[in-house]
């Protein structure tokens, strides 16, 4: 059976699921959903993601959800398929990916997610932003991105001298945040707009960009 992917483009957590296949090579089917009517709060859709959200995923007979799992297990499962996105070749390259994974969903997630909500998600819907909550979450961002300055003064990308599942799980929200009036935010701090201009420039990663066009 086809790798199947519930949910739309246009998120950024099936985007993160996208751009993982399109890392590997592998293919797939993107099995969309009818957000406007609520089809992902509703059966069947509840029978693979019971919390309503998107996306979920299917390989033949494994149904998971959560798109950071996702992108693990693919990695794992298909670890001999194209890029090596876990720094697999030793425990200390492993342990140094998931560590900046983990900052990623921990520190750099949290005030990206309520920039783009308020700059993108917003107004596509009619609402204003709140440009109040926007600069908070940017100081809150520009600190976290401080630390990836001197990380990245170091190494070429966020686990050391390869990409990795750490990189590639930033890009989505990047890709959106980039098109704002902010992203000075990233051009401003030259290692990290050097990453930047690297992970965005990658054939996966302009392809997933194509399908993020509100």
């Amino acid at each position: 059976m086809a790798i199947k992917v519930h949910g739309i483009a246009l998120s950024t957590c099936t985007g993160r699921v996208l751009l993982c296949l399109l890392e590997k090579g592998l293919e797939y089917e993107i099995v969309p959903l009818d957000l406007a009517n609520s089809a992902h709060k509703k059966q069947p859709y509840l029978s693979l993601n019971p919390f309503g959200q998107i996306p979920a995923f299917e390989d033949g007979d494994v149904q998971i959800f959560e798109s950071r799992a996702i992108t693990k297990y693919l990695s794992r499962k298909y670890k001999d398929t194209g890029i090596d996105l876990l720094g697999s070749s030793s425990l200390t390259e492993t342990t140094i990916v998931d560590t900046w994974m983990e900052v990623e969903s921990h520190q750099y997630n949290v005030p990206m997610q309520k920039i783009i909500r308020q700059m993108i998600v917003n107004p596509a819907y009619g609402i204003a932003s709140d440009e109040k909550i926007i600069e908070e979450e940017l100081e809150k961002l520009g600190k976290v991105l401080d630390v990836y300055e001197e990380r990245l003064s170091k190494c070429k990308y966020l686990a050391g001298d390869f990409y990795s599942l750490a990189d590639l799980h930033h890009v989505p929200y990047l890709v959106y945040f980039m098109r704002t009036l902010k992203s000075s935010v990233i051009t401003s701090r030259p290692h990290v707009n050097a990453w930047w201009k690297d992970i965005s420039s990658r054939p996966a990663s302009v392809k997933l960009a194509e399908s993020m066009r509100i």
